[in-house]
């Protein structure tokens, strides 16, 4: 590495975020203010981190935090830590690029809620931009020209990363502390482009305030006071006064979990969720406790309101609550404080009864951390119980979101005592809105003896399903499971309240009517012929064709063994490349069905007419297109269907 400056072009994405960020107006621009701190705070803690694992990083007795220093004629405001800082690769890493799992979903979700790319009539930008990892940039809103000092803790050489939102440059830094220094040269301009109102000592107070208050380390500046001139002697001179400099702490520094909940307000809590998500609404439901007893712990949790773009990221399927031991941050996301089916919850957790120098290995192995997880899991169930007994609305919400997360416990085999179906919700044949198990138990029928279940990629595929017509009739209910987890669970969920459960779409299906039941065996014999020669002719795509009291209305349908893989799961194993072998279901017909006698005259009349193997292949057609499922041969089908209605229209 020489020391020329390095001067790059921002990537073709991050140009975009940054014409969005710069050249359009904002409600909320003191936003950037906050999110600089936060990075700032972040860069302390991973300091402190690692220097439990390496004490040289941290000399003993230095204190951490954070200055604020302003320099009103040159515009400049400058917020510095001494933190973990950045070599020259992070610098690359995290200011010159925005990975695609943020920009390209913070682009798409700028479209969603405008239409288009143009930022007009969307004031709450500033507020989106935390969450999709690209807070650092927000301080283009109120700065032509940004540049960053650093030096990583542990190295010689120090940084200097400089942009005024085209491109950037890197150079070499001689005689950096460690740390991070970022200088932001404020716009100036008319009322509303000039960012000098950050320049002032109250606008400054104001925002900390507002959103870092509860910062644990010291946020500090440099004020001016107008004080009385003291004499020789320390006292004051009548009429005299004199300009006097001072540091001052504009944060109160003290964790929001760790003060009691009677001096904490609702907006204390969101702003606290804010500063830990950099999510834009407010949480859903907040969890603010102490554990007591043998183990001691502080617990601070939020439910949002929201699901987050990373929900489903293979590289966030864990624990998302940080875990400190007296004030001291040990792990970011703690994978071992919530299972991952309780992913969506964010929070801290502080413990005194850990050993500080708790290390990823010893926090697998403590039965202290898995009896605090066990505490929180109960915690959030019951508040997820109360939710739903309490705002029906609210925990639908909440559902919609996240329902999909919580049923992977049930697969998981953690749903001890139904503490996970209990409050899981359906939707359902008989109701409009969403229903629990519970409920679906109290409204069935004397005659009914199983919950029934239909999976799909959606509700109005299933709704539409032919399996449902004779339950119906019947007067019994089916749930509709569309989310893709949802044929793992029926795995594991396959009895409630004593009464089991079955997919209507696999094995056969009764509905009670003995009499229906006889009549339709001794049809089923009368017809064996004609039903063993429709399998024939569709021997590589069936194993059987047999008749079914599950259809009123429709000729046929198709049905998958008991223990077999649903049609929805694996047309979506094999879209995300899986190879499955070719399995052959059964063709169930409805023995009452106009075009089954229609059938039996036809094959009476000539068994060996190929109009027989031609309307077996309609049928598997028909039953292929009424599930959803695409047909071995289009063409062929639309030929046959061609022939039929010549046929029909000639006479």
């Amino acid at each position: 590495m020489t020391a020329q400056a390095e001067t790059h072009k921002f990537e073709a994405e991050v140009q975009q975020v940054l014409e969005l960020v710069i050249h359009s107006l904002y409600a909320k621009r003191e936003i950037f203010l906050r999110e600089l701190l936060s990075n700032a705070s972040d860069a302390l803690d991973k300091l402190r981190f690692e220097a439990l694992k390496d004490t040289a990083l941290l000399p003993e007795g230095e204190t951490l935090g954070i200055a604020i220093e302003v320099d009103r004629e040159a515009r400049l405001l400058r917020i510095a830590d001494n933190g973990i800082g950045m070599s020259h690769d992070e610098l690359v890493a995290n200011l010159g690029t925005i990975a695609s799992s943020g920009t390209r979903r913070f682009l798409q979700a700028l479209k969603e809620r405008d239409g288009s790319d143009a930022a007009p009539g969307m004031p709450e930008m500033p507020e989106m931009i935390g969450q999709f990892g690209v807070g650092f940039y927000s301080a283009f809103m109120v700065a032509d020209e940004i540049t960053v000092e650093t030096r990583r803790a542990g190295e010689e050489r120090g940084w200097r990363w400089s942009s005024a939102g085209e491109g950037y440059t890197i150079e070499e830094a001689p005689d950096l502390s460690r740390g991070t220094l970022v200088s932001l040269r404020l716009r100036a301009g008319d009322e509303d482009e000039d960012a000098g109102e950050f320049l002032q000592e109250w606008r400054i107070r104001e925002v900390v305030k507002r959103y870092s208050d509860f910062v644990e380390y010291p946020i500090q500046m440099e004020v001016e006071r107008t004080e009385p001139k003291l004499d020789d002697a320390g006292e004051p001179i009548a009429g005299e006064t004199e300009t006097a400099r001072r540091t001052e702490t504009l944060n109160s520094m003290k964790p929001l979990w760790a003060r009691p909940k009677a001096q904490l307000e609702e907006k204390d809590y969101a702003e606290f969720y804010r500063h830990l998500t950099h999510d834009w609404n407010d949480p859903l439901e907040t969890l603010h406790f102490k554990g007591e007893g043998a183990l001691e712990f502080t617990a601070l949790l939020y439910l949002p309101a929201e699901r987050p773009l990373d929900l489903f990221d293979p590289a966030q399927q864990k624990s998302r609550v940080s875990l400190y031991v007296r004030r001291v941050l040990i792990m970011r996301e703690c994978a071992d404080l919530l299972p991952p089916w309780l992913r969506f919850v964010r929070g801290v957790v502080e413990s005194p009864d850990l050993p500080l120098n708790v290390s990823r290995e010893t926090i697998q192995n403590s039965p202290r951390v898995r009896q605090i997880q066990k505490r929180l899991v109960k915690k959030v169930v019951e508040a997820l119980a109360g939710l739903l007994e309490s705002d029906r609305e609210k925990y639908a919400k909440l559902w919609t979101s996240f329902g999909a997360i919580l049923k992977e416990g049930i697969y998981y085999g953690q749903d001890d005592e139904g503490r996970i179906s209990k409050i899981a919700l359906f939707e359902s044949s008989k109701t409009a809105g969403w229903t629990t198990l519970d409920e679906y138990v109290g409204r069935m029928p004397l005659k009914q003896e199983a919950i029934y279940t239909i999976v799909g990629s959606d509700k109005r595929t299933v709704e539409a399903s032919p399996h449902l017509e004779a339950l119906r009739a019947a007067g019994f209910e089916v749930l509709y499971l569309t989310d893709p987890v949802d044929e793992w669970v029926l795995q594991r969920l396959t009895e409630f309240d004593g009464k089991p459960i079955r997919q209507v779409e696999k094995g056969e299906l009764e509905t009670g009517d003995e009499e229906a039941k006889k009549k339709r065996e001794a049809k089923q014999a009368e017809y064996k012929d004609l039903l063993e020669a429709l399998a024939g002719a569709l021997a590589d795509d069936v194993s059987e064709v047999r008749f079914t009291g599950r259809l009123e209305n429709s000729p046929a349908v198709l049905v998958s063994e008991r223990d077999a893989l649903s049609v929805h799961l694996e047309r979506a194993l094999r879209s995300s490349g899986r190879e499955l072998p070719r399995r052959k279901r059964i063709l169930e017909l409805n023995p009452e069905h106009r075009l089954v006698g229609g059938l039996k005259k036809v094959f009476d009349v000539d068994p060996k007419s190929p109009r027989i193997a031609e309307y077996a292949q309609l049928l598997h057609g028909q039953a292929l297109l009424a599930e959803g499922s695409p047909l071995p041969d289009p063409a062929r089908f639309s030929k046959l269907v061609t022939e039929l209605m010549v046929a029909a229209v000639e006479g």
